[in-house]
């Protein structure tokens, strides 16, 4: 691992962007599922500990007031929270445009009704196999893809628009003709095919996630072909692993640029993956307003803009476009979140992280452990 760089630091912080697009709202980690490649934390917060429905109530006045556009309810399974309706309801007469980030596990007719009428404007369902068995182990549950199936009858029947999202890996990578062909029987609107990014779990479990370069160059052929052909019936949207990338991403639209996400226990954070980071301390909504961390507080300053940059990212041309790409993968690949992303071909480690991706894509998978800690 490279020693962490002195970061550049200028007379005062950068100024603030315009108001967030979107506020990602974790309401809790619990969930029904165990995925190996799930985007929470390692260390779990406790029901015990969340948010309560008053102070989510708070947090959307003061989001919309703010200026923030949309509100996405997600987890853990947000559906666990019994106030989902209510919380729908509040940010609906605050103006916001509500989305659903749920597994469907556990949902009813009645339920989904309700959710609809709360004012809910569109639902985000995953799916991770469209092979009955494979849905089982990828989710380390049972009876995985029934449920799916009837969840996403009963969004369609509540009249919510639906999106699949399908998170790809090594495992279910061969089936992606199949999830295609599922999201327009279920009736979605839109497909997200997106291959595991590797933080959290899914960095734990990497080794048995990482598809090789052939069945990406082979899922890129089939996604092209299918955008043609389904032109007008189904939206696909594409995210190929960092891992085989020549250039970062921007992540999250730039670091505290365009989003801002609010963990159980309402810590304010740049991203969902930023408390692995453990230079960063944040703010809480309890000791201060959205507005005040979205403009002033330390983590959305540190890697905001382009004064943080070491080179080559200080010199080069994209890094308005992609701003240095992803800090936590910076972290996790080198040692130094203020490090070149190593997805991009500048970076004195993307040799060493495409050669990565090729050898463990190349071994047997080793077993999965997943979130509730078992493997198999």
């Amino acid at each position: 691992m490279n020693e962490p760089s002195a970061l550049p630091q200028l007379a005062s912080p950068p100024a603030p962007p315009p108001a967030p697009m979107g506020l990602l709202a974790e309401l809790t980690h619990r969930c029904p599922l165990a995925c190996p490649y799930c985007s929470n934390p390692l260390m779990l917060e406790r029901a015990a500990d969340e948010l309560d429905t008053d102070t989510w109530r708070r947090i959307l006045d003061e989001a919309a007031k703010l200026g923030v556009l949309q509100v996405h309810f997600s987890g853990g399974e947000p559906l666990i929270r019994k106030d989902l309706e209510a919380l729908i309801a509040h940010a609906a007469g605050c103006g916001l445009y509500t989305n659903l980030i749920t597994s469907g596990i556990a949902l009813t007719q009645a339920r989904a009704n309700a959710l609809a009428d709360a004012g809910l404007d569109h639902a985000q369902l995953s799916l991770q196999d469209t092979d009955a068995q494979g849905a089982d182990r990828f989710a380390g549950s049972k009876d995985t893809l029934a449920k799916k199936t009837a969840s996403a009858a009963m969004l369609r029947a509540a009249d919510l628009p639906l999106t699949l999202n399908a998170v790809m890996h090594r495992g279910n990578l061969d089936h992606l003709e199949a999830m295609i062909e599922t999201a327009v029987h279920f009736g979605a609107g839109r497909l997200e095919v997106a291959h595991v990014q590797y933080y959290g779990w899914a960095l734990r479990n990497r080794a048995a996630l990482m598809p090789t370069r052939a069945q990406i160059d082979r899922a890129t052929a089939i996604v092209t072909a299918a955008r043609a052909r389904l032109s007008g019936a189904l939206v696909i949207d594409y995210v190929v692993p960092d891992y085989y990338a020549s250039r970062p991403k921007a992540c999250m639209g730039g670091w505290g640029q365009r989003f801002l996400n609010i963990d159980p226990v309402g810590r304010v954070l740049p991203c969902h993956a930023a408390t692995t980071i453990p230079e960063l301390v944040f703010d809480t909504v309890h000791e201060k307003s959205l507005a005040e961390i979205w403009e002033n507080s330390s983590p959305f300053t540190r890697f905001r803009g382009t004064h943080w940059m070491p080179e080559p990212c200080r010199s080069c041309e994209r890094k308005e476009m992609d701003w240095g790409g992803c800090r936590c993968q910076a972290l996790a690949l080198t040692g130094d979140a203020a490090a070149t992303d190593p997805a991009c071909s500048l970076s004195p480690r993307h040799a060493e992280m495409f050669t990565t991706a090729q050898t463990e894509a190349a071994a047997p998978a080793p077993k999965f452990i997943y979130r509730r800690g078992g493997s198999a």
